[in-house]
């Protein structure tokens, strides 16, 4: 089961792992620093129930709140079918605007 506490936790407005365990503190959860990076980044962690119950409390949120998918933002004006990588069934990768940047224009990344 993958988890995306991130967006948990970007409701309410927690934006770092540092920041998520302050949250934890409130509730009197106390996971080391590496255990809440861990979570943050979406690798592996065994959690136990009592705990999930801690996390759930610190976000104000309920376990299938975690498991809910980030939203994607909808590609302005562009086909959803523009860049793919071969084989990808997934939604249609991100594409730089073309110029949007400080003025100079800069070569579009290689595919």
């Amino acid at each position: 089961m993958k988890w995306n506490l991130r967006w948990a936790a970007a409701k309410r407005d927690i934006w770092r792992p540092t920041q998520l365990q302050a949250a934890f503190r409130e509730v009197g959860f106390t996971p080391s620093l590496s255990k809440v990076a861990a979570l943050w980044s979406g690798k592996p962690v065994t959690v136990r129930l009592e705990d999930l119950d801690m996390i759930c409390a610190a976000l104000q949120c309920t376990v299938a709140d975690l498991m809910e998918a980030e939203p994607v933002a909808a590609a302005e004006g562009r086909a959803e079918s523009e860049q793919r990588a071969v084989g990808e069934s997934g939604p249609a990768r991100p594409i730089p605007r073309p110029g949007g940047g400080s003025g100079s224009r800069r070569p579009l990344p290689p595919n």
